[in-house]
């Protein structure tokens, strides 16, 4: 539809854009650098954003980097994860044998991990997403399972990822405090600001191989204003946007067809059924 029209090869602000077209702020560039050190270090991580701000492309630049002969990166996203289910997930992933009773599952897990850094001398990393969903029983175990061999080695590295409350809510409790001494690296993903929220879309346009003199710059201003530097919002305005462009057979997209996208098509998605 709108590609066609548009004279682009891909469609820039789809989900499945590739890891290494993806465009990196200033502050998801540190961040990934640091999360690499933490993967090197075998450390503990903590990264937190507001929703739509970057957390999944972190993830998925920091998977596709880290070299696949050095590393193996476990990957959980579960808002019920209990410890048990925790342990069998991971063992699950690298192909162990699950177990019933979470002490059996830790062992297990344990004993899989230290053939994975003996055998193949490969480094784990284990990527927990929506960490701010994790109920205290399983926030507790990921510090008894970081104390193998009483503080003195990591088994591996454990990156904690979520929503900003975990940080400033739930590991700032006197519960936690435990956990809290133990966080390495803390990371935060800030919004785009206005500069970046242009760099944004025109690397994404130049992703799609079509012209990058679509949006207007009062456009970007409305979609920054709009989105308030959220990724995640930038590209369903835009989205939308270039659809709503198609259809009016419009090559040039000004900031009242943002506007109408934003005021319109946006509020229509969020009204109740």
């Amino acid at each position: 539809m709108y590609k066609e029209f548009f004279g682009m090869a891909n469609l820039p602000f789809s989900r499945k854009v590739p890891p290494e077209e993806l465009y990196a702020s200033q502050a998801m560039e540190e961040c990934l650098g640091r999360m690499k050190y933490v993967s090197a270090e075998q450390l503990f991580a903590v990264v937190t954003s507001d929703p739509g701000c970057g957390k999944s492309t972190l993830i998925r630049r920091l998977i596709h980097e880290l070299p696949g002969e050095q590393y193996l990166c476990l990957y959980l996203s579960d808002s019920k994860l209990t410890p048990k289910w925790l342990y069998n997930g991971l063992i699950q992933q690298i192909g162990g044998t699950q177990k019933f009773y979470r002490g059996d599952a830790k062992l297990e897990l344990q004993k899989e991990i230290e053939l994975i850094r003996g055998l193949q001398n490969k480094k784990v990393v284990c990527i927990l997403d929506e960490a701010h969903l994790l109920d205290k029983d399983t926030l507790e175990e990921l510090r008894f399972f970081l104390n193998t061999k009483i503080d003195s080695e990591s088994p591996l590295a454990l990156i904690l990822v979520g929503q900003t409350e975990l940080r400033t809510d739930k590991l700032n409790l006197q519960r936690y405090s435990a956990i809290r001494q133990r966080i390495d690296i803390n990371c935060v993903l800030p919004h785009l600001d206005r500069a970046e929220t242009e760099r944004y879309i025109t690397s994404h346009l130049a992703y799609a191989s079509g012209s990058q003199e679509i949006f207007t710059s009062r456009a970007v201003d409305e979609i920054y204003r709009s989105s308030t530097g959220i990724p995640r919002t930038i590209n369903r305005i835009c989205e939308k946007s270039l659809m709503y462009a198609f259809q009016q057979q419009k090559r040039l997209i000004d900031d009242h067809m943002v506007l109408y996208v934003v005021e319109d098509e946006m509020l229509k998605e969020r009204s109740p059924k």
